[in-house]
């Protein structure tokens, strides 16, 4: 089993992984960053979506080995302590969940987005997560927390 080397969430790491062990059961198995969600294992739902080297990635169609020598964000690697990512914060604002499920997903894909975007149309907003299904909002409140966390995230940076 070849061993690769990462960083996950700002933390250095190594680990054995089978040649065709998928990122996100690296994340959730081996590591047991559980944040990372696994919907529909074809990338589908966007559940298991990542950033890797700063890109949006759906986890479920990466292999670990592929990661290695990269940087990889988890939604728990958003926060910083107990003070959410303005993303986040958007997402709880505005009630941009039900049951939760997507939500990791949709707020890493909507991060990535905001980072090159900020200040995005509700039609801007709802094309970009696209890739993304929920089954409980109606979308609505994510679109409204997108843009509103982009904002603030442009905010921030400022």
């Amino acid at each position: 089993m070849p061993r690769i080397a990462f960083t996950v969430n700002g933390k250095a790491g190594t680990a054995e992984v089978p040649d065709n062990q998928l990122l996100s059961s690296l994340l959730r198995d081996t590591l047991r960053l559980t944040g990372t969600h696994i919907g529909c294992d074809t990338s589908q739902c966007g559940a298991c979506t990542v950033h890797v080297d700063g890109r949006s990635v759906k986890s479920c169609t990466m292999l670990a080995v592929q990661a290695d020598g990269a940087e990889i964000t988890t939604i728990e690697g958003l926060a910083n302590g107990d003070t959410l990512h303005p993303m986040q914060a958007a997402f709880r604002t505005h009630h941009g969940l039900q049951c939760g499920f997507c939500t990791p997903g949709m707020v890493m894909a909507a991060v990535a987005f905001a980072e090159k975007n900020p200040s995005p149309t509700e039609d801007e907003v709802r094309r970009s997560l696209e890739g993304n299904l929920c089954r409980c909002t109606g979308y609505q409140n994510i679109v409204d927390a997108v843009i509103t966390g982009a904002k603030a995230m442009a905010s921030a940076r400022s």
